[in-house]
């Protein structure tokens, strides 16, 4: 009969048998101000063209490629096992008030968010990342 193993969590990994890892990395985990830099230099990217900074067909692309680019940026800062979702709203500066409101189920010990403002004369543009790790 061949002899029992006491489990590691190196023989565990040597022989393939995986554990699962319900919490992240204390260093990998979602830092919102790490988001909001990567988030508030895609803005800064895209309007600097001035023909950016207007209200026009063009801005329902200009929005998607926003939140590509925002998601993009968010994968390379390497979150190991977390879902992003990226929302980015333009609209017109005609005197109006406007307000959002956004509802998650989250675990608030590992999931979070970032929002970045951007607004000049014409347009206003706010993205937000939510941040959501999967078990």
């Amino acid at each position: 009969m061949a002899e029992e193993q006491e489990w590691t969590a190196e023989t565990a990994l040597s022989s393939g048998n995986f554990t699962f890892q319900t919490r992240p990395n204390h260093a990998k985990k979602f830092r919102a101000s790490d988001v909001r830099e990567a988030m508030q230099a895609v803005l800064n990217d895209k309007f600097r063209d001035p023909n950016a900074c207007t209200y026009n067909e063009n801005t329902p692309l200009l929005v998607r490629s926003i939140a590509d680019d925002i998601k993009t940026k968010l994968k390379d800062l390497d979150y190991d096992r977390y879902k992003f979702v990226v929302q980015v709203f333009i609209g017109e500066m005609r005197g109006q008030g406007v307000k959002m409101a956004m509802r998650c189920f989250w675990d608030p010990q590992t999931d979070n968010f970032a929002k970045v403002d951007l607004m000049n004369d014409q347009i206003y543009c706010v993205a937000v990342a939510f941040g959501l790790y999967l078990y």
